[in-house]
């Protein structure tokens, strides 16, 4: 198994209980794919640096998970296809950081 980082975006027009949603519906993608989630952060709602998608602001949740390579082409396929999902990132690493992290820090 691979470990990875992850960060995805989601709109900043939805609702908490949407947010939510999409947040479990990620996750629940993540099982079904036999992803293991080893520790997730919520960096909650933050300014863009420039306009993405006709946004300036997105909710950012960040998630460590082991996997193999072949499945995160497979959840690339699935998440191109969410409506509310305005980017997404998978980083290969050999160790994950600790948590939390500077941006967890930097929210409070």
């Amino acid at each position: 198994m691979n470990k990875f980082e992850v960060v995805f975006i989601l709109s900043p027009d939805l609702s908490t209980n949407k947010l939510n949603d999409e947040i479990v519906n990620f996750k629940s993608m993540l099982k079904s794919e036999e992803v293991s989630v080893i520790n997730e952060e919520n960096w909650g709602l933050r300014d863009f640096s420039y306009t993405i998608s006709k946004f300036n602001k997105g909710f950012y949740f960040y998630l460590q998970i082991e996997a193999s390579g072949k499945i995160i082409r497979n959840l690339n396929k699935n998440l191109n296809q969410s409506e509310n999902l305005i980017r997404y990132l998978f980083i290969k690493v050999k160790e994950h950081q600790e948590l939390p992290t500077k941006l967890s820090y930097e929210k409070k």
